[in-house]
């Protein structure tokens, strides 16, 4: 009986944490919101609040004591299944008719904002931590950290958008597939730099097996569409779909990390562009964001406040958070923007389309705790992260009601 009670102990510690995680982190999430501010910056604060209560403290470390370090083990894993699941709602999301009619002008202006975030926040990083030779753990960290940068979450930029009543506008519309674009293009880059990063197989290797990786998802994933197309006709807004659905996001991310070396969120991602075309796309979106965003989610962005070293804040480390969101911010305005003057856009338009792709959130959290757990970056350095998160998603919506409104 008693080598059990130990077992019994960890449960009971598990359930205290994930129903404390689950409540507290959804209130501070509606705090934010009406702030005006993202609700995952709300959870990400309670998670940093939770640090400081016992069950916590050591959430992610090397404790003594084993009943925490196993209920932390728990919930470590229920936030990397939060993750995939919300990489898959992400592909649900996508509009592929959008993604492919967008033009070329979308993908340039988001291939521009990819890049130019990634070299400014490059070489950022590079004035701080020494400009190292190429292939040293030392230039891959400086990458990673222009690599966060290159995310764009749009969904404050489209809800001031249809506040406005410019989200069918040339510019709103250019806003939004740019958008989708940059995060497909995104998703490429993380998965190139994490696996150069490793040095498994060479840089060659690595290029090759990511091509591989897609070749094989595109027909993998084109055989899976037929056969859920056929199957949604006969059984229309079945519960059986999403869970089918899932299932099969769940293999694609096994068999990116597993078969190809390629982070498990990239084949969770491509699966959901697989279903996203389907007529029933929305119903298993909205099937999917119920355990996202009741328990999976949450638990994933108060994570990320758990995981999030505040004592190790010194001077530098305030000096490069401040860095981080001057060139995160800039950054997009000038790739984005740049290239919008370049293609025809006036320089009021091109200021717009800027703005726009300015915003940060959940995809920035999602690659950065990629590199933590690939030992790219240090959970000291979530700070500027979030501190990136929560100020692009106060001036975007200010920044960008004021450039609209003086065309009224």
């Amino acid at each position: 009986m008693s080598s059990n009670f130990p077992n019994s102990e960890i449960i009971l510690h598990i359930l205290l944490g994930v129903g404390i995680i689950v409540i507290v982190a959804k209130y501070f999430g509606v705090l934010a919101k009406k702030v005006g501010i993202p609700q995952v910056a709300g959870m990400i604060v309670a998670g940093l609040l939770l640090r400081f209560l016992p069950n916590f403290r050591n959430f992610g470390g090397t404790d003594s004591n084993l009943v925490y370090n196993e209920a932390n083990q728990f919930i470590s894993y229920l936030s990397e299944i939060g993750v995939i699941l919300i990489m898959f709602s992400a592909g649900l999301g996508t509009n592929l008719k959008s993604l492919v009619k967008s033009g070329i002008k979308a993908t340039l202006i988001a291939t521009c904002g990819v890049f130019v975030p990634l070299i400014m926040g490059t070489v950022m990083a590079m004035c701080f931590f020494g400009f190292s030779s190429w292939g040293s753990q030392e230039f891959f960290k400086s990458v990673f950290i222009g690599t966060i940068l290159t995310a764009t979450s749009v969904s404050i930029s489209v809800a001031v958008l249809k506040e406005m009543g410019k989200i069918k506008t040339d510019v709103g519309q250019t806003i939004v597939s740019a958008a989708i674009i940059d995060d497909v293009i995104g998703i490429i880059v993380l998965t190139i730099v994490l696996g150069v990063s490793s040095g498994k197989g060479g840089y060659l290797g690595i290029i090759l097996k990511t091509l591989l990786f897609f070749v094989c998802a595109i027909i993998a994933g084109f055989i899976v569409y037929r056969l859920f197309r056929w199957y949604d006709k006969r059984h229309p807004r079945s519960r059986r779909i999403p869970i089918y659905a899932l299932g099969v996001a769940l293999l694609f991310a096994y068999a990116a990390e597993e078969f190809f070396g390629i982070a498990d969120i990239t084949g969770a991602y491509i699966a959901g562009i697989v279903f996203c075309s389907l007529s029933d796309a929305s119903y298993m979106e909205s099937k999917i964001d119920i355990n996202a965003y009741m328990i999976f989610g949450p638990v994933f962005f108060a994570g990320i406040g758990l995981k999030t070293d505040l004592s190790g804040m010194t001077p530098q480390l305030i000096w490069f958070s401040l860095a981080f969101v001057l060139v995160g911010c800039l950054s997009k305005i000038i790739g984005c923007g740049g290239i919008a003057k370049i293609l025809g856009y006036s320089w009021k338009e091109s200021l717009q389309i800027g703005e726009g792709m300015m915003v940060r959130g959940e995809v920035a959290l999602i690659v950065a705790t990629k590199g933590l757990s690939s030992g790219l970056v240090d959970s000291k350095y979530f700070t500027s992260v979030i501190l990136l998160i929560i100020v692009s998603s106060m001036l975007v919506p200010i920044m960008m009601k004021k450039s609209f409104s003086s065309e009224d």
